[in-house]
C-alpha cells in the first residue's frame, strides 16, 4: 500500500487520535507487538514520531492532518512551537517550505540563548540578523542579547507570513 493509498478512513480504523494531546492509540491489533489502547509510534533520530501502518512508516504529524482534515496535506506540516514530537492539533499548520524553515529552533551551538542573535567581536556588541529569501539581513548591534532579540522578533513579524511562539 503506497503512502497516498492510506486513506483517512483506513487510518481511523487502525488508530484513534486525540487532538487535545496529539497522541495516537491503537484501536485494533495489527501485529503481535501491538496492544489495543497502547500508544502508537516511536520517536525517530530527528525527533519526529513515526508510526508504521500497513507496512509503511508515516510521520505522526502528517497522520494527524489526514485524520482531522480527511486528506493528506498539500504542503509541509509545521509544528508551531517547534517541538517535533508535540502533535496536538492546535500546534500543527500547513506551511510552505520557506515558512517551515522560519520556524526552526535555535541551533545547539547558539551561545546567546536567542535565535538570530550572536556576539560581534569587533564591536563588542550583540548582533541581530534574520534570513530573508535565503540571504542574511543585518538588523543592528545592541548592548544586550535581550535588546537584539526584540529587534529580531519585530523583524520576524514584519517579514514572515506568520509568527512563531
Amino acid at each position: 500500500m503506497a503512502k497516498a493509498d492510506l486513506t483517512a478512513e483506513r487510518l481511523r480504523e487502525l488508530l484513534h487520535y486525540d487532538p487535545e494531546t496529539g497522541v495516537f492509540t491503537w484501536k485494533i491489533r495489527t501485529s503481535n507487538r501491538v496492544k489495543v489502547g497502547s500508544i502508537a509510534g516511536v520517536i525517530d533520530p530527528n525527533g519526529y514520531i513515526r508510526i508504521r501502518l500497513d507496512g509503511r512508516l508515516h510521520q505522526a504529524h502528517r497522520l494527524a492532518w489526514l485524520y482531522m482534515a480527511g486528506q493528506w496535506p498539500a504542503i509541509h506540516i509545521d509544528h508551531i512551537n517547534g517541538e517535533k514530537a508535540y502533535n496536538r492539533w492546535c500546534n500543527l499548520r500547513e506551511a510552505t517550505h520557506a515558512q517551515n524553515m522560519q520556524n526552526k529552533c535555535r541551533y545547539a551551538s547558539n551561545t546567546s540563548g536567542y535565535a538570530g542573535i550572536s556576539w560581534h567581536n569587533e564591536c563588542n556588541k550583540w548582533r541581530a540578523r534574520i534570513r530573508v529569501d535565503g540571504k542574511r539581513k543585518h538588523l543592528g548591534l545592541f548592548d544586550t542579547p535581550e535588546e537584539a532579540y526584540v529587534a529580531y522578533v519585530e523583524a520576524k513579524r514584519h517579514l514572515h507570513e506568520f509568527n512563531t511562539l
